[in-house]
């Protein structure tokens, strides 16, 4: 443990603390020592009698919780208690630059080790983006207690999920196509015309309302430098090219190992296309798929809805 270890919210290690939303439901947060650092986490309401909380993961890599927060409507309409937390290194899970820790292995264990020390023995899971990507991985080791999990906007092949977004992209107007594959040679993402070829993929593939644009309860309150590395040690400098260890990542071969019941979720404009999300329907036995209008973000585009279904498929399955 790191003697003195205190976070950017002021908290230090093992300490807790709770108070009251606006609307009334009951939150704790604090600190798992971890690593030497610490794993920040959110646990919003409380679950009725027969409902399992709902652990989410959250995507990047080097993203925060910010963007899931739509779904503390679990807690507020259903009764089931919704916990979020930050990846090491990543927003209130603030680290140095660590290139040589982050990998999917060590993800893995913070999943596993949260578990633990919040007692979490039977849950839901909802991993979203590279969220799924570390759910399903995780889901191939047979972990006991899983009661289902949602793989929302996930990739089970690095591969395919590459290809899929260069095909996407050569939709763009053909000089914003040009741009986005020349910076990727020339490392230039800078450029004037690079940065708008990039906001429009985003826009038609990822999130309809930028970040900067969200309410404010949906996004990062402070700058993320240390995720931003994270994401570049891990995936790269853009979404058309894999440089760091997720290079070749895929479960793919392992998926029909996968006992955990499923739903599948994406929007009909993700950058998860059909035919990712298929392959990951097709290949967990008994898995559902719930194909929504939207992006990539769809769980914040039509929040009702998609709370809903997600509702719906676990409480199934308890």
């Amino acid at each position: 443990m790191a003697d003195g270890f205190v976070a950017g919210n002021g908290l230090a290690l093992g300490e807790e603390r709770s108070y009251t939303t606006e609307g009334g439901l009951p939150v704790r947060e604090g600190y798992m020592p971890f690593r030497g650092y610490g794993t920040w986490y959110r646990i919003v309401g409380e679950s009725d009698l027969g409902r399992l909380p709902l652990l989410t993961i959250h995507g990047g890599p080097g993203n925060t919780h910010w963007y899931l927060r739509s779904l503390d409507q679990l807690a507020e309409a259903y009764g089931r208690q919704v916990i979020y937390y930050d990846q090491l290194s990543c927003g209130y899970s603030q680290t140095p630059v660590l290139p040589e820790l982050w990998t999917p292995a060590l993800y893995e264990e913070e999943l596993h080790e949260l578990r633990r020390y919040l007692g979490l023995e039977h849950v839901h899971l909802l991993g979203q983006s590279w969220g799924g990507m570390l759910e399903m991985q995780y889901a191939t080791h047979r972990p006991s207690g899983v009661a289902s999990m949602v793989v929302a906007s996930s990739p089970a092949s690095m591969d395919l999920w590459l290809s899929e977004a260069v095909r996407l992209r050569h939709y763009l107007p053909r000089e914003m196509d040009e741009a986005l594959a020349r910076a990727d040679v020339d490392g230039n993402y800078d450029a004037p015309d690079v940065k708008a070829a990039s906001e429009a993929y985003y826009r038609r593939h990822v999130a309809l309302v930028p970040e900067g644009e969200r309410p404010v309860n949906i996004r990062k309150p402070f700058p993320d430098p240390v995720g931003d590395e994270c994401y570049h040690a891990m995936q790269g400098m853009s979404e058309f090219v894999v440089t760091g260890c997720l290079s070749g990542w895929s479960v793919v071969d392992q998926l029909g190992d996968i006992c955990i019941p499923t739903l599948v979720t994406s929007g009909t404009a993700d950058e998860c296309t059909p035919l990712i999300a298929k392959q990951i329907a097709d290949g967990i036995p008994g898995a559902e798929w719930a194909l929504l209008p939207g992006t990539h973000c769809v769980h914040l585009e039509i929040p009702e809805t998609y709370n809903a279904v997600v509702e719906e498929f676990i409480e199934r399955q308890e």
